[in-house]
């Protein structure tokens, strides 16, 4: 019996995209940012990882309760990294979603004030 073929002829990226962003909202990685994050990740089939410091510890960014936990604040830098066939892809998403501080003021800005 010879051994077979690889079942996918088309090899695996196994390069590791790296980006950093500074939390800038008021409200920095709380429930509706990490709902945000997570979700978006989501759509990429790249691994994504996010950490405090290059040196971890890492996060899986597409892990809802793990996401939630980290609990960053306004001002601290998110170091993101991915791997995978759409990395390149998913990271620049990524950062763009935090750098537009999620989206959150905007969202928020838009509420009728409180009386």
């Amino acid at each position: 019996m010879t051994p077979s073929a690889p079942s996918d002829p088309v090899p695996q990226t196994n390069t590791m995209h790296t980006g950093s962003v500074l939390l800038t909202n008021d409200v920095g990685l709380h429930a509706r940012p990490s709902v945000k994050l997570t979700q978006l990740a989501k759509r990429f089939g790249a691994h994504i990882e996010f950490a405090r410091a290059m040196t971890g510890p890492w996060v899986d960014a597409k892990s809802p309760v793990k996401v939630m936990r980290f609990k960053a604040a306004k001002g601290e830098t998110l170091h993101f990294r991915a791997s995978g066939a759409d990395a390149a892809e998913a990271l620049a998403a990524i950062v763009a979603l935090v750098t537009r501080g999620f989206a959150v003021e905007h969202e928020e800005s838009t509420q009728p004030p409180s009386e």
